[in-house]
């Protein structure tokens, strides 16, 4: 019966594909015969539009990748330094990811150096890991294989390559923002605003300035075109070869995304829950939701297997979620429509899904063994007040002004560059039409087959209700946590100039407001293209002279403490020396010399994290022998001490590392308000400094400089009287 059902489905899908194709020509020739226009007029006046609007979306594209370019080159000075200067604007993380693209063009094939990454012993002291999975290296893997494959070695240096590459997928971004908001209200002036609300609010849209080789900006490039594919797919009267086209495109990019980064299921579980409230009220094609489904699925499937058995993925809330709308599928079709069985089920649907999403969630948490993600749930529940810890990395991550909630200079940003408030008016329009057209519904009455201007009804469109839906979660999301803000902000800045474009929500608007003075499809389009043009205006008044003068300026990005530290590592230290000290500075010493450390600076690992905590112990008021056995536990052979650490002076009291440590070691007494710190033992960074016995026992300092104070860990101690 399933199989019959499921095979009489792409049939009726089949017919109204064939019957949407056939009857689209028919009415154009209708339409332009009663407006005096010849059919070969009209095929020309679409051809120009597509092609200019294809070409400008293409060109808003490559001048933000030059623009980009442009804005590192003279923050950096990139061209005029040295190797060593330019790794060293690599921090943190980043460094870590260009350490690894740089190790795969040192190896003599590429299967080597892809073995040497799944099987790496030489970045961690006494800990083999697979860089590969674990930190998700396929765009390492991609850029190395472009880079030799294309013959790039004599032509460009490695560093601008990957940039390159970098800078180019921020291009396709902007690219596939100006599509879909072109798609969504059928003009490209709407992609020109989009483009420049997005680099107007650039500190709010994306993090390129801060980090470069961040996951996120290899992934969310594929995100957008997956979203600009997706609110293609879901129009009405597409005709199929347009679909089918869009189909492809959500296919591949979805796959893309998921692998480009370890966290894409959740943005995807976030996209899905959208597509099921949209289903839910049945303001979508229910076969179209379902085929994206599908694609969920695949790529779920596909990425475990390419992913080392990723069991992330397994128990991923997106895998669930899928699965109970699947099996809630089923069990709707095998009711018979009309029965109050199946009414019953159409009002349970929700609580049905939901209920089979989370039981499925917690079975598969019972039998797939997974450790990479609980940290996250622990971070989540003391985030949200329902357990305290005294853990430093929890503490340390709640510090972290990504997982703050968004400051006002946020939403002063926004306001000032008039991106808020529009987004607000066009929300607050599509809110109120989307309502109206759910009461229809459940009032029984029927969706129309194609939404005319003059009807006012902008909420029947469904790919206009996914991204009102989309961008309230994604909101909701960025209003707990400001990182957020790099997923949300972008798609503000395409849902606001939409609905400043689109002639369809002025005229919603004018139907509610019942304008007769003048005729509201006149003023609707008279206000779709003069709003725009008077928003770009005053933006580029404001704000154009403002980015030609960061292209202008020179800044100036120099760090000679840190570059005398590599390069007396590279020359003084022994070729198997081990370094500690904190996970960030690992990062950069790691790429810049090459020497194995001790941590990373990585929140993905268990053992990682406690590597940090366990090393952080420098910064805090305990003994030298404790810190002695903390470093030769890990095979240490020289410690680096951070002056900025140490002597770290934060805004938020309680947030700087020291703090942190003391709380968790216990060592804050609370009294009336006030936080004291107390322990038989001086700080270590401090009393190290201090060249007496005990530390001397134990350490031997063999470089300093302004930053940084390098002690070698002696291997035999004498102790001194």
């Amino acid at each position: 019966k399933m199989s019959s059902g499921a095979a009489d489905l792409r049939q009726r899908k089949k017919q109204n594909c064939s019957e949407s194709d056939k009857m689209a020509p028919e009415q154009r020739n209708k339409e332009n015969s009663k407006l005096g226009r010849s059919p070969k007029y009209m095929l020309i006046q679409r051809f120009a539009k597509l092609f200019f609007g294809c070409l400008a979306a293409v060109t808003s594209g490559m001048m933000y990748a030059v623009y980009l370019s442009t804005y590192h080159e003279r923050k950096f000075w990139f061209s005029s330094r040295q190797e060593l200067e330019r790794e060293i604007t690599f921090q943190g993380d980043s460094a870590i990811y260009y350490s690894f693209y740089k190790e795969l063009l040192k190896a003599p094939s590429f299967e080597r150096g892809v073995y040497e990454l799944t099987h790496n012993n030489k970045t961690v002291s006494l800990k083999t890991i697979n860089a590969v999975q674990q930190m998700t290296l396929y765009p390492e893997l991609i850029a190395s294989v472009l880079y030799q494959a294309s013959g790039s070695e004599e032509v460009i240096e490695p560093v601008y390559f990957y940039i390159g590459i970098v800078f180019g997928l921020q291009g396709i971004y902007v690219t596939a923002l100006f599509v879909t908001s072109w798609v969504m209200s059928g003009t490209w002036l709407a992609g020109m605003v989009t483009v420049a609300w997005f680099i107007i609010n650039r500190t709010d849209t994306t993090r390129i300035d801060y980090s470069i080789p961040s996951r996120e900006n290899w992934a969310l490039p594929y995100f957008a075109c997956q979203v600009a594919a997706l609110t293609g797919y879901l129009k009405k009267n597409l005709n199929c070869s347009a679909e089918k086209f869009c189909y492809l495109l959500v296919n591949a990019s979805t796959y893309t995304f998921m692998m480009m980064w370890e966290y894409s299921h959740y943005l995807l579980f976030v996209q899905a829950i959208s597509l099921f409230l949209l289903d839910s009220f049945a303001l979508a094609q229910t076969e179209k939701v379902h085929e994206v489904y599908k694609i969920y699925l695949f790529s779920l499937f596909l990425g475990y297997l390419l992913q080392f058995e990723n069991s992330a993925l397994l128990v991923s809330p997106l895998l669930s979620f899928v699965a109970a709308l699947m099996l809630s599928k089923c069990l709707q079709m095998n009711m018979k429509k009309g029965t109050f069985m199946s009414r019953l089920l159409k009002v349970m649907y929700i609580y049905l899904v939901l209920t089979v999403a989370v039981t499925l969630n917690f079975l598969l948490k019972m039998f797939v063994p997974h450790k990479e993600n609980e940290h996250l749930l622990k971070f989540i529940e003391v985030k949200l007040g329902l357990n305290t810890t005294k853990n430093f990395t929890m503490n340390w991550l709640l510090c972290q002004e990504s997982l703050q909630a968004p400051s006002q200079d946020f939403f002063l940003r926004l306001t000032q560059s008039s991106l808020l408030p529009f987004y607000i008016l066009v929300l607050i329009i599509c809110l109120f039409s989307v309502t109206q057209v759910i009461f229809r519904r459940i009032c029984g009455e029927p969706l129309k087959e194609a939404v005319k201007l003059e009807d006012g009804r902008i909420g029947e469109r469904p790919e206009i209700v996914y991204h009102v839906i989309h961008t309230i979660l994604l909101g909701c999301l960025a209003m707990c946590l400001e990182g957020m803000k790099y997923l949300w902000t972008p798609y503000v800045c395409m849902l606001a100039a939409f609905g400043v474009c689109s002639p369809e929500l002025w005229m919603t608007l004018f139907k509610w407001l019942r304008l007769k003075a003048v005729h509201p499809i006149l003023l609707a389009l008279i206000l779709s293209m003069a709003v725009p043009t008077i928003i770009g205006f005053s933006l580029w008044k404001e704000f154009f002279p403002r980015i030609m003068t960061e292209l202008t300026e020179l800044q100036e990005f120099y760090d000679p403490d840190t570059v005398e530290l590599m390069t007396w590592i590279k020359r003084q230290a022994p070729v198997a020396a081990v370094f500690a000290g904190s996970p960030q500075l690992m990062g950069v010493i790691k790429l810049c010399t090459g020497w194995m450390v001790s941590s990373l600076p990585l929140y993905n690992d268990d053992d990682l994290l406690k590597r940090n905590e366990n090393i952080y112990q420098i910064y805090s008021k305990r003994s030298a022998e404790d810190i002695y056995k903390i470093l030769t536990s890990y095979k240490a052979n020289f410690l680096v001490i951070e002056d900025s650490i140490c002597n770290e002076v934060g805004p938020v009291r309680g947030c700087r590392v020291k703090d942190l440590l003391d709380i968790a070691n216990g060592h804050v007494v609370c009294e009336e308000d006030d936080n004291y710190a107390y322990s038989k033992y001086g700080r270590f960074c401090h009393e190290i400094k201090m060249n007496y016995s005990p530390y001397v026992n134990y350490f031997t300092r063999v470089y300093w400089n302004r930053s940084y104070f390098v002690y070698r860990i002696n291997t035999v101690i004498s102790f001194q009287s």
